[in-house]
């Protein structure tokens, strides 16, 4: 029976905000001052014992290839779509365990514990084996140094090294928790060593419900060893620890006394503790001056300074925008304050104009520059798909609609006065386009190499939607316009060819018949009749009539994919609504009815906004990726492009509320060490997956400013 140690990074460590927050937890922040992150010394600790396997939450996929690359070492990685607690956690690390060795035993741990004897600890574990290989669920039970009433106890009963468990007691008060010592009580370390075949029989009988849903979410399960995430039907899991769904239930508990010494690191009082101090009982880390003051833990992070005087027994935390001070004992008091301030969403504008100031100095002076300077292809032209988070360009075979992104994102950056080098940059697009993309009836093929070869030469409505629009804009911004004209007229020409029989147009790929593609091809007609072309509004007017016959509902709900007779798909295709869609055709069709006079195209904006707005996390101030029909939650991952979504159909419906809180959510996407870059993914719990800032994003960004920037004026006043 070999040993599997199972490292649990969940819980949100908000007792010790600001350093621990969602985009960097507990676990991978670097707390105790040392060159390691608790994660990266739990994985140290505990690699000897047998081959690791890690569970985190989705978010936090990349922070653990990376820190455990890091330290050379390896791990299969189980990945939670939504965080349910211990119990399904541990309950989808047996069952994994269980498909490749039947005789698995687990040494269950967390992630941010402090343990500065590593070698202690794995002889505990060792001792306690034997035990736990006889059927029985062990607890590594930690002799007391004091009467902590941040921790549970355990009443050890019967046995001598490792012993029965009377009783699990709850956090004690101060009074409780010193006569439980007396009386020879443990603290409850919260680690277990249990065959993987024990914890899913008991876990199959006191809490079948957990056990059916890590079965069903290990089997569809999906991704490399190393980021597999669970199915999407372990977020049905209950939420439940595992002291409540078996330790607590269960007569094959066992408790180990362990003499080693042992921090959950919970709060900043701990991280004091445990930490190097001077003379006057403080602690000091970064740019800090303290004068007169005594046991306290004092740290400004890199690019702030602190200065704290008069003061004793505090936690003084500064990291960027972020600022904490508290007296050092009263960590509940701590958390209750850091998940009001969480609960009200990411730190927003006071107005729709400040947002408007903020956004417009962020694009000129940063994003325009980087992605000109950085994006720009000077070897092989046209821009490159993505720029690393350190600016680094990403070379790769590139598509068309990236081009025609670009073209639009710097035309209109000129509209919008930007001073930079705007049609040097939409020319270089441009020139791309023309000579790599255009195939010879006029439509826009798909990927072309770095060497300007066709990769796949399908023409995607998509893709000629996005060629036309930045074309169009060219047109409006006064530049190369008898070449945009002409283009124009090509692909429209060609893309009769593309036309289905019961209206619309048949796009390629797997979903011939979609709304996403006429969205798009929506925006560029409407873009044309704008530039002064009137005899764009025919299809303008053919592809609304669609959106109102057949892809929207009486909900206002929108969706995505159809049968060839434009009726919904079924299927899961069929219950897929995306929030950011519903805010984009919200957005066109309100300009739509607004240029039409007709009220039915305003009243469907109004009420695609409404549903989308069922998929916003106000904790998150961010549309979710996806929805089912019903409008409950399909996918709570939130990618960058549905905010800039949001953000526009608020201001162009005078929602104000709505942008302020899109806006705010937009912001954190954009706060990257690299100014003008973004993060492009948001996990369900806050945290940014690691990853390139894609191109197409900032024909997203430059859309969504300059609508705030033409309409916050009046929804301001």
């Amino acid at each position: 029976m070999s040993l599997y140690p199972v490292i649990m990074c969940g819980g949100s460590g908000v007792r010790l905000w600001p350093l621990s927050r969602p985009e960097l937890p507990k676990p991978f922040a670097r707390l105790l001052g040392g060159p390691l992150t608790a994660f990266q010394e739990t994985a140290q600790r505990a690699a000897p014992l047998g081959p690791l396997v890690v569970i985190a939450g989705a978010d936090h996929g990349g922070l653990i290839r990376e820190q455990l690359s890091a330290i050379g070492l390896e791990a299969e990685v189980l990945l939670e779509p939504e965080p349910r607690d211990s119990a399904p956690a541990m309950a989808a690390a047996a069952i994994h365990l269980l498909r490749r060795d039947e005789e698995a035993v687990m040494v269950v741990l967390a992630a941010d514990h402090h343990v500065p004897d590593a070698a202690a600890f794995r002889d505990a574990v060792t001792g306690a084996a034997p035990f736990s290989r006889a059927g029985r669920i062990v607890t590594l039970g930690i002799a007391p140094t004091f009467p902590s009433t941040a921790y549970g106890y355990i009443r050890p009963g019967r046995g001598e090294t490792v012993r029965t468990v009377d009783a699990f007691i709850e956090k004690p008060d101060a009074v409780r928790a010193a006569a439980l010592i007396a009386e020879g009580c443990l603290w409850n370390s919260g680690n277990f060593i249990v065959p993987a075949t024990t914890l899913a029989y008991e876990l199959g009988r006191l809490a079948p419900e957990v056990l059916e849903a890590a079965e069903a979410s290990v089997e569809t399960a999906s991704g490399p060893a190393d980021g597999r995430l669970l199915g999407e039907v372990f977020r049905s899991a209950p939420k439940i620890s595992i002291d409540y769904a078996v330790m607590e239930k269960t007569a094959r508990a066992m408790v180990a006394p362990a003499s080693f010494a042992w921090s959950d690191v919970g709060a900043w009082d701990a991280v004091h503790a445990l930490s190097p101090r001077d003379d006057a009982d403080n602690r000091l880390e970064g740019r800090v001056e303290a004068e007169n003051v005594t046991g306290s833990y004092l740290r400004a992070e890199a690019g702030t300074e602190a200065v704290v005087v008069g003061l004793s027994g505090v936690a003084v935390v500064a990291d960027g925008g972020r600022v904490l001070v508290a007296p050092l004992g009263d960590s509940q008091a701590m958390k209750r304050g850091v998940e009001r301030l969480q609960a009200r969403g990411p730190a927003g504008f006071a107005s729709l104009s400040e947002a408007a100031a903020w956004y417009g100095l962020w694009l000129r002076t940063s994003a325009l520059p980087v992605w000109w300077s950085l994006g720009a292809d000077r070897t092989n032209g046209g821009v490159v798909e993505a720029l690393a988070q350190d600016g680094t360009p990403r070379p790769a075979p590139r598509r068309g609609r990236v081009q025609g992104r670009m073209i639009f994102s710097f035309a209109q950056a000129g509209m919008m006065g930007w001073s930079g080098p705007w049609r040097e940059a939409a020319r270089h697009a441009l020139a791309a386009l023309e000579r790599d993309f255009l195939r010879p009836d006029g439509l826009i093929r798909t990927l072309v190499g770095l060497d300007g070869r066709p990769l796949d030469d399908a023409p995607h409505v998509y893709d000629q939607a996005f060629a036309l629009l930045g074309l169009a804009s060219l047109k409006q911004a006064g530049e190369s316009v008898e070449q945009a004209l002409g283009l124009a007229r090509r692909m429209r020409s060609g893309l009769e060819a593309l036309r289905h029989p019961a209206g619309g147009f048949r796009e390629a790929g797997d979903h011939p018949f979609q709304a996403n593609a006429h969205m798009h091809l929506l925006e560029a007609s409407l873009a044309w009749e704008e530039a002064g072309e009137a005899d764009w509004a025919a299809l303008s007017d053919e592809i609304a009539g669609l959106a109102l016959g057949a892809f929207i509902d009486h909900r206002g709900v929108l969706s995505e994919f159809f049968d060839d007779g434009w009726r919904r798909a079924g299927g899961d295709d069929g219950r897929l609504v995306e929030p950011g869609h519903q805010f984009e055709w919200a957005w066109l069709l309100d300009r739509w009815g607004r240029a039409r006079g007709r009220a039915d195209g305003q009243l469907a904006a109004r009420a695609l906004h409404e549903a989308g707005r069922q998929g916003v996390d106000p904790r998150r101030a961010c549309a979710v990726n996806a929805l089912w029909e019903d409008l409950s939650v399909r996918d709570g991952w939130a990618r960058l492009w549905p905010q800039t979504e949001y953000l526009k159909s608020a201001l162009v419906l005078g929602e104000t509320e709505d942008a302020l809180q899109a806006a705010a959510g937009l912001r954190r996407y954009l706060d990257t060490p690299v100014r003008g870059l973004w993060r492009d993914r948001q996990g369900p719990t806050g945290g940014f997956a690691q990853g390139d800032a894609p191109a197409t994003s900032l024909y997203h960004i430059v859309g969504a400013i300059r609508q705030l920037e033409e309409l916050s004026p009046a929804l301001s006043a």
